[in-house]
């Protein structure tokens, strides 16, 4: 997407997603496996280290969810499980990934109309997927999958026989080394890989004019040798490993942007392509928090350091704020918060209602929400949509 440690089995991010485990964990998103102390890379790591779960600071005890959000909905409702929803640039689709009945058990690709409410699966139907978008200018999509893994149909069944037995276990993310990104046209023909690389590419999102992609990827595990300390954190979290890259929207002229120990990951452009908004978890891997930084990877900047799990970033379309999700209320609480993009004055809390929210999206015109929350009757992970007013959150902020 995404909440417990994620080793090579998962977002969400795929995906997916962090929801029913939430309870159970105080590792969210992809724990990495270092436990001492690392020296930092040029590029920092968050500043959070240690666990303490957190009393509720007295600054979230408010009541914003319904001045911000109104006549909230359910917009998926024909799924097992849906989430991390992205709106195509007019605003008149929605692709996200949902768990569906048949024979395979893991989340595949779905493209909605949100006048008609038709929607058609755009993936393979084989393997995992997660992380898709929605070409801005083109009529194609972008997703990661795991179809062309030999395994794939073995792993489909062995999912399906662990959930039949009722064995209970934790949630986690899998970071499949058969994840590749790959586009294809609108109805889901004319697939074509675009990173071909041993490893976890996934997590991509377009530029605003679509000729670039963000993604995350540990292929640099998989491309040199690494020492026995190294291996023994990639083979107790290969999340460890993951950094930043950026490439045409071809597959070209790939660029790493991050080097830092922990997983960096879930980067999302700007409305005007010039920064990077992320997270990136500690080398402990028991926090998380929200950076910015250039498309260069220039001028990286930390947003929080609340020692929790701060996570999903997405930028309002006006470039004033972004929105997040972050368990500082308890590991078991994630809710939305909303910060300036230089974190210069406190986050504001979005949500109150109880359940799980997460993977917060704006739509193009930024008058609407969509995140992925267990508010739901049956306490599963469902898309929800409601109207956002932006000028009640810049007063919030203190930007109008």
């Amino acid at each position: 997407m995404k909440t417990c440690r994620k080793k090579s089995v998962v977002c969400i991010s795929s995906f997916l997603l962090l929801l029913a485990s939430a309870s159970s964990s105080a590792q969210p998103d992809g724990a990495a496996g270092a436990t001492g102390y690392v020296e930092p890379q040029p590029d920092g790591v968050a500043g959070a280290t240690g666990y303490a779960e957190p009393a509720g600071p007295e600054q979230y005890a408010t009541e914003y969810e319904s001045e911000l959000l109104s006549g909230t909905y359910q917009l998926i409702t024909d799924s097992l499980r849906s989430g991390e929803g992205y709106f195509s640039a007019d605003g008149k689709q929605l692709i996200f990934q949902s768990e569906v009945p048949g024979d395979n058990p893991f989340y595949q690709i779905f493209l909605r109309d949100l006048e008609t409410g038709e929607t058609h699966l755009v993936s393979p139907g084989i393997g995992l997927t997660t992380c898709a978008w929605v070409h801005p200018i083109f009529d194609s999509v972008m997703y990661s999958s795991t179809h062309e893994d030999p395994e794939a149909l073995v792993k489909q069944a062995e999912e399906i026989r662990i959930r039949e037995s009722g064995i209970d276990r934790p949630y986690g993310w899998d970071y499949d080394r058969h994840y590749d990104i790959y586009e294809a046209k609108s109805d889901g023909s004319g697939i074509v890989n675009l990173t071909k690389a041993d490893g976890y590419d996934a997590e991509g999102s377009y530029s605003s004019d679509g000729s670039k992609i963000l993604f995350a990827s540990n292929r640099n595990a998989y491309n040199r040798t690494l020492s026995q300390a190294e291996q023994q954190l990639f083979e107790d979290d290969s999340s460890y490993f993951m950094d930043l890259y950026v490439m045409d929207a071809d597959g070209s002229n790939v660029r790493q942007l991050t080097h830092s120990p922990g997983y960096d990951g879930g980067p999302f452009f700007s409305p005007d392509d010039k920064k990077v908004v992320w997270r990136r978890f500690n080398p402990d891997g028991m926090s998380a928090e929200i950076w910015t930084m250039d498309i260069d990877g220039n001028n990286q900047r930390q947003l929080t350091a609340d020692a929790m799990v701060a996570w999903g970033p997405y930028y309002h379309p006006s470039g004033e704020y972004v929105i997040y999700s972050s368990n500082i209320l308890g590991h078991a609480n994630f809710e939305l918060f909303m910060i300036d993009p230089e974190g210069a004055q406190a986050p504001i809390r979005v949500t109150n209602t109880e359940g799980t929210d997460i993977l917060p999206v704006f739509s193009p015109d930024g008058n609407s929400l969509t995140w992925s929350t267990t508010r739901t009757l049956d306490g599963t992970s469902q898309i929800h949509m409601a109207r956002w007013n932006h000028q009640r959150a810049m007063e919030l902020l203190d930007l109008d």
